[in-house]
């Protein structure tokens, strides 16, 4: 019996607790999207997420709790909200994203304000509630006659396959609300823009002032990954995770392309991967610095020493952190700007550099700043002393110096001569008597 109770509690201890950075909060607008994007969440289960599914307005939303965060990742299908529960509100998601947090956002044509807020907050802006998308010339059969189920060509997708995956052959089936970047925010990505005819308005209205988004500035995905790698995801269409875009078909009303699935789902999954931190994240290893020969780094350098450094750089792939592999990763040797910059060379995950101590003392930094798009921001240093050289290791005497030692030589020389003319010289005229 005690064998028993004991086997019940370690159950329910070990459910309790979801695998680290597996955590996730979805909010939604109404229970029926668990039915019409059960495909999304499947996938995110068999991939290990523990999903808590909450509505918006749910009076016990909370994303801290006892000072730590509860979840490791926020899903917000919720675009029409106008206010969240609980104590869960904009700021709260900002400080969320602040800690390290990862938030996937989809909105609608009826996104509301604390969503275009949030977007704001990261340097994405949304249109105005009700507008949409609308493209006369890449639009699917199946469209209303409003032309806002756009069909978008896989080349919009932005080159980086850490972020897209391997990008799909297949066409992708957007009907939502567009969005543009801060062009002064260099954080923000733009994953997916629209054709060059495409363009953002209320398509019940008529136009009479110039669109919030044209062409190619027309974002339907945008990405910011802040400067403590926290993660967002903005997708302008929720329909755009749905089972019906998963599985549906495309048929270009103008042209001859046509699909029997469309690209949302790859697409979907490899965005998940990315925002959720299952790749892209690097870490720093060990590292280690000594002279050249030597096994152990000394107390502080001296100019002109020959040295090596060492440093590891692990990327966690397929659920474990496995030797990084790149050939553009630089090492600086810094004071207060770099007096060295060289290429580290990759060795199974160990990048590796020789190189000779600048000829000035003072204190300097190996430093190591990689950043690169898809990828975790990678920063390492490593502080040492450079000394200059002892008296006793200077040369006796300087090959340049030899023109002042001759001519302090000679000085010495024009001095005893001269004693010796002046000493010894005697008037020979007598003076008159």
């Amino acid at each position: 019996m005690a064998n028993v109770l004991v086997y019940l509690l370690l159950l329910c201890f070990s459910s309790s607790f979801a695998e680290p950075g597996k955590r996730t909060l979805v909010l939604v607008d109404s229970w029926s999207l668990r039915e019409t994007h059960s495909t999304f969440f499947k996938s995110l289960r068999e991939r290990g997420y523990e999903l808590t599914f909450k509505t918006a307005d749910d009076a016990t939303l909370a994303l801290v709790k006892y000072g730590e965060f509860i979840y490791d990742n926020l899903i917000l299908f919720s675009p029409s909200v106008e206010e969240f529960g609980g104590s869960m509100n904009v700021a709260a998601i900002t400080d969320f994203i602040d800690g390290g947090g990862n938030v996937l956002v989809a909105a609608s044509s009826l996104v509301g304000e604390p969503i275009r807020e949030l977007g704001s907050d990261c340097g994405v802006e949304f249109d105005e509630e009700k507008t949409a998308v609308i493209d006369h010339l890449n639009y699917d059969k199946s469209d209303t006659g409003k032309h806002t189920l756009i069909v978008a060509s896989p080349d919009n997708l932005i080159n980086a396959k850490m972020i897209v995956g391997d990008k799909p052959v297949n066409p992708l089936l957007f009907r939502g609300v567009g969005m543009t970047a801060d062009p002064d925010n260099p954080l923000v990505l733009n994953v997916l823009h629209a054709s060059s005819t495409a363009y953002s308005f209320n398509p019940d209205s008529k136009i009479s002032d110039y669109p919030h988004a044209v062409g190619e500035n027309t974002l339907l995905v945008a990405a910011l990954q802040a400067r403590n790698n926290a993660r967002v995801v903005f997708v302008g269409s929720l329909d755009f995770f749905s089972d019906e875009f998963y599985s549906s078909g495309i048929s270009h009303a103008l042209h001859k392309a046509m699909a029997h699935k469309s690209g949302n789902q790859d697409l979907a999954t490899a965005l998940t991967q990315w925002v959720f931190k299952e790749k892209g994240v690097l870490r720093v290893g060990k590292v280690s610095h000594t002279k050249q020969g030597e096994k152990q780094p000394p107390d502080a350098y001296q100019i002109l020493d020959n040295v090596e450094y060492t440093i590891g750089i692990e990327q966690y792939e397929k659920n474990k952190w496995m030797p990084y592999a790149a050939k553009d990763v630089q090492l600086e040797f810094v004071r207060i700007d770099p007096f060295v910059r060289t290429t580290l060379k990759d060795t199974n995950g160990k990048f590796q550099a020789k190189f000779k101590l600048p000829d000035v003392y003072g204190v300097y930094q190996f430093r190591v700043d990689y950043n690169r798009i898809g990828f975790t921001h990678l920063y390492s240093t490593t502080q040492v002393s450079v000394r200059p050289l002892e008296h006793t290791q200077y040369e006796r005497f300087i090959l340049s110096a030899y023109p002042y030692y001759f001519s302090a030589f000679s000085m010495m020389f024009g001095v005893v001569i001269f004693s010796l003319v002046f000493l010894h010289y005697k008037d020979t005229k007598h003076k008159k008597e």
